[in-house]
């Protein structure tokens, strides 16, 4: 199992029947092939859509139907469309009960870094700054490592999303919860030891006795 496969199922667990779900560009639009069975969960892409679902096999794509990043989906029967106002109406409202973003850094504090990638050009955050702020919950979902440097640090060096601190990290190695003392090691991935994970994190960890393997939908 690849890394991003192994995060998108393990965050696909936090989802519950009844919510309405942000799915952010790139590796989080992956949580949405692992729901587990019996769970009724509606996706909103910022764009102006809630009823998205990954393009069938066999149909076209369209370029009038896509997700916030351009990529071609399909929609589920009775699906919602409407204007960026109303989108982040919904958004900047609190009507989202889970957004799940990607992350170039996540700080100790929970201050997450995913708009600015240093010496590229970019068009600016896009609507991260609002989801982070809106959604009544954030998970991020990123590889731990960059480069083999640490992508959890004390502090973040690139701008900041948000000041509003994510509720869970997931990575490839370990989720981690933020609290008001620190990150706690909640779980491990199979195969990963505590030690692992804190020599590949620079900030400071707050580590159970006990620390459970992380489960990972079918």
């Amino acid at each position: 199992m690849d890394d991003k496969t192994l995060i998108a199922k393990r965050v696909a667990l936090e989802l519950e029947d009844g919510n309405l779900v942000n799915l952010g560009i790139g590796l989080p639009t992956l949580v949405a092939q692992y729901l587990p069975g019996g769970i009724d969960v509606s996706f909103q892409s910022e764009n102006g859509i809630i009823g998205m679902q990954a393009l069938p096999r066999g149909m076209a794509p369209s370029a009038d139907l896509t997700d916030a990043g351009g990529s071609p989906i399909g929609a589920i029967p009775g699906a919602y469309a409407f204007d960026s106002a109303m989108s982040f109406g919904l958004i900047r409202g609190g009507h989202l009960d889970v957004t799940v973003l990607g992350g170039l850094q996540v700080d100790e504090s929970g201050h997450l870094a995913n708009w600015m990638v240093p010496g590229k050009l970019v068009p600016g955050m896009g609507g991260a700054m609002d989801l982070v702020s809106g959604a009544r919950r954030v998970i991020v979902a990123m590889t731990h490592t960059a480069k083999g440097e640490p992508k959890i640090l004390k502090r973040c060096t690139l701008p900041l999303t948000s000041v509003r601190s994510v509720d869970l990290i997931v990575t490839e190695l370990a989720v981690l919860q933020t609290t008001p003392e620190g990150l706690l090691l909640k779980e491990v991935a199979p195969g990963v030891t505590v030690e692992e994970v804190k020599a590949k994190t620079e900030a400071r960890l707050i580590v159970p006795d006990q620390v459970p393997v992380m489960p990972l939908a079918a």
